[in-house]
């Protein structure tokens, strides 16, 4: 076969344009894929995998395609990246509470602040229950309340009580009246138990003895007031019953003195007497409270005889507990819980007080003077106690004290029958019966080494008039 030398020539020329160099004067429109790797399937691989959601789509090593201002946004062989260096950090967004604590919001001094946690108000004005009552010497507390409240408290100005709501108890003893009391000096809602039976009769006797009643509950205190308004508070006479609604008056008869029974009758039967939330809520056998709470109830529901009546007639039992909220002598119960532990360690109840930085016994007695005035039990009552010091705080108070009765505990009473009080009213107390009362304890004996600790500091450090008698029951 003869070739022809012109198209060899061309061959040649073919093959060398299509494996030889890319000419320099010549222009591609598309990139030559000379590289080892290919960006575009490096980003592919990166996008895709089991760790990547939809939401990662917009999160690519490129910058996107929609932002054509970036170099590279259509031809990725001009992309080179951002350096770590270079990237400004992202604002972190922390979020910060508006809201201040709430002794910051309300104006609360703390404890640590005040002395102790019983000082500690817990809203502006202890008053502000009903707002239609006119109400003397009211503090308006405004942006420092707890400096108003502070100056309040300690003012010379006479301390002020308001019953703001009465209601029948039944109690095992009998019934009673409880009465809620606020005043002008602290926050705390006091409380008056009072017993007077004589105030179901429909027509009482003549020759009865006063009801004992709030003057503050009794009184109007807005002239648009209703029936209805007074019943509700417990300002009515008689027994409360569908049938039976009669709101007391101005002209109820209350607490005056009756022409010729006032000598006749023995004066009514009171007790001061502080929370206790150890010994009457949950029967603490540190203290006698539960059982001393029970027996004041117990002995002034006792039927009281008329001395100078010659038929010896007998009429229901009456007076009243006024019930402070002091606990632990007024201290309150963080620092009588810290005391106890302090007891343990072998120290009295006076000196664990002391260490703690508070007096031996903080309880004042303004306030439940002026409750026994509202309550008109001012002109002469018998106060079941044994501390000297309330009887001369009631009496700087303006109560007349007509008798101390004293309040011999159940356990000693059952062990020596001599130091019973010769009375009518005393009973024996057996340890191993259980008997209802008004507490935890109810009317059983509260015994122990812990409670005879602690009545034998009462006698030998506080001075209570009580016989000191723990070991020989014969003496």
């Amino acid at each position: 076969m003869v070739h022809n030398s012109s198209n060899l020539e061309a061959d040649a020329a073919l093959l060398d344009l299509l494996t030889g160099p890319t000419p320099p004067t010549r222009k591609t429109l598309l990139p030559r894929r000379d590289a080892a790797l290919d960006p575009l399937l490096i980003a592919a691989a990166a996008a895709s995998g089991p760790h990547v959601t939809r939401n990662h789509y917009a999160h690519d090593f490129f910058p996107g395609v929609t932002l054509p201002q970036h170099e590279g946004s259509w031809d990725w062989t001009k992309f080179t990246g951002e350096s770590s260096s270079t990237k400004k950090d992202q604002k972190r967004l922390a979020y910060v509470s508006k809201q201040a604590p709430r002794r910051q919001r309300l104006g609360i001094v703390t404890a640590q602040e005040s002395g102790k946690e019983n000082d500690a108000p817990t809203s502006p004005s202890p008053l502000t229950a009903v707002d239609n009552i006119d109400i003397p010497h009211k503090r308006h507390a405004e942006a420092k309340g707890s400096t108003a409240t502070t100056q309040a408290r300690n003012s010379t100005a006479p301390v002020e009580v308001k019953c703001m709501a009465r209601t029948r108890i039944p109690t095992p003893h009998g019934p009673a009246f409880l009465h809620l009391y606020h005043n002008t000096r602290d926050n705390k809602e006091h409380l008056a138990i009072v017993v007077d039976s004589a105030q179901y009769d429909d027509s009482p006797s003549p020759d009865a003895p006063p009801h004992i009643r709030s003057k503050s509950l009794d009184a109007v205190w807005s002239e648009d007031e209703t029936d209805m308004d007074r019943i509700t508070r417990g300002a009515y006479v008689g027994r409360l019953s569908s049938s039976s609604q009669n709101p007391s008056s101005l002209h109820t008869p209350a607490t005056h003195n009756i022409p010729g029974t006032s000598s006749d009758i023995p004066s009514p039967l009171i007790r001061i007497h502080s929370e206790c939330f150890t010994g009457e809520t949950i029967g603490s056998m540190r203290c006698d409270c539960g059982e001393q709470l029970d027996e004041a109830i117990r002995q002034i529901s006792q039927p009281v005889a008329i001395p100078a009546s010659s038929s010896r007639k007998v009429i229901p039992g009456r007076g009243a507990v006024i019930y402070m909220r002091q606990e632990g002598r007024g201290i309150g119960l963080l620092s009588k819980i810290r005391a106890y532990n302090l007891q343990d360690l072998g120290h009295d109840t006076v000196t664990a007080n002391l260490m703690l930085g508070h007096k031996a016994d903080e309880r004042g007695y303004e306030i439940a003077g002026a409750i026994m005035r509202d309550l008109g039990l001012s002109e002469g009552v018998r106060v079941l106690t044994n501390n000297p010091d309330k009887v001369a705080a009631l009496e700087k108070e303006g109560i007349r004290i007509d008798e101390r009765v004293p309040m011999i505990p159940r356990s000693w009473k059952s062990r020596n029958p001599h130091l019973a009080v010769h009375s009518h009213n005393e009973i024996p107390y057996p340890a191993d019966e259980r008997k209802a009362g008004a507490t935890l304890i109810g009317g059983n004996a509260v015994h122990g080494e812990d409670l005879d600790k602690y009545l034998r500091t009462k006698v030998l450090r506080m001075g209570h008039m009580l016989p000191l008698w723990l070991e020989d029951p014969e003496v």
